[in-house]
């Protein structure tokens, strides 16, 4: 068991790490942006929205590829398994259970599931910071004292 927990430990550090590098270069290129005069602010938020969902999208699916590689590495699924539709499984907490890892690595399927739950969590968080990063450094709210929700 403790060699599951060092493993599914290191994967998941691995994804922090990942995770880290996204957010720093979200917040960065979005504070950058957001400083300069738009035409359309309306449309211009919904562009940075957009563009922040789409790179943690593509953060999320690297670390769904970092899963499959564990698994492949230490062998934890059975040999006919797709290691990727396996991670993905886990890491959303689909939870199909049509693919079930191997007795031995039976702990790397719910610690995929909590680093994902905990990578979830934080892109919502990094999603709000940037809308309300970009609110504050954008003349936008002129808008949303004119438009009443």
């Amino acid at each position: 068991m403790l060699v599951q927990l060092l493993v599914g430990a290191a994967v998941s550090a691995l994804n922090i790490i990942v995770h880290a590098a996204v957010t720093i270069v979200a917040i960065v290129v979005a504070r950058a942006v957001a400083k300069k005069s738009k035409s359309s602010p309306v449309l211009y938020l919904a562009g940075v929205i957009v563009a922040t969902s789409l790179l943690v999208m593509v953060a999320h699916i690297i670390e769904v590829f970092i899963w499959s590689v564990a698994y492949a590495v230490v062998n934890a699924a059975p040999d006919d398994a797709n290691l990727v539709y396996f991670a993905f499984v886990n890491y959303t907490t689909l939870g199909y259970g049509d693919v079930t890892p191997l007795a031995k690595w039976r702990l790397l399927g719910p610690m995929t599931a909590m680093n994902g739950v905990l990578m979830f969590g934080w892109s919502t968080a990094l999603m709000f910071e940037v809308l309300l990063r970009t609110i504050e450094l954008n003349p936008l709210s002129a808008i949303s004292r004119s438009e009443k929700l």
